[in-house]
């Protein structure tokens, strides 16, 4: 659902010639955790990985994971009765939570442990370039936004707001 968003969202700002220039104030704060795993075995790795991964909804667990959390502040100024957008500051705390040995393992292992782990974190950070798109659509779908309003610009939050939820939806 969110990409079927993004994806409508970049089409139709391209269709219309481009979307207004994109407001500079997002940024990405990234932080990388770990959880430790013990083994002498490929299997015993995997059974370490699903008894101490990151939780995967109510019973599960993952190898690993990205998390975000978006917060957007709001700059909105009422000039004759229309009430615009002048800035909004976008902040994504994208956060990754991969796997690590906790004990040197042997030579063999380490070398399948690395080809594995490297997939991993390509993965993970598939994901991460993802939130990122998510991120600069929100960015293009409210940048020049402008509405005929009230005096408190309360439509022109809740348009900002809907737009806003509606690519994270």
């Amino acid at each position: 659902m969110r990409l079927a968003v993004l994806t409508c969202l970049i089409m139709l700002g391209g269709l219309c010639g481009g979307a207004p220039q994109a407001l500079a104030g997002t940024k990405v704060l990234v932080t990388t955790r770990s959880y430790d795993v013990v083994g002498t075995t490929g299997a015993a790795l995997v059974e370490a990985m699903n008894r101490k991964g990151p939780k995967h909804g109510f019973m599960t667990r993952a190898i690993a994971d990205t998390g975000y959390v978006v917060n957007w502040k709001l700059d909105v100024d009422r000039t004759d009765g229309v009430c615009r957008l002048r800035g909004a500051d976008g902040t994504m705390e994208l956060t990754y939570t991969f796997p690590r040995l906790a004990s040197p393992p042997k030579p063999e292992l380490e070398r399948r442990w690395r080809r594995f782990l490297a997939g991993v974190h390509a993965h993970e950070r598939h994901h991460g370039r993802i939130a990122e798109a998510m991120m600069r659509a929100t960015d293009k779908s409210i940048a020049g936004l402008k509405l005929a309003d009230n005096w408190f610009c309360t439509a022109t939050h809740r348009e900002a707001r809907r737009r806003i939820d509606a690519v994270y939806a």
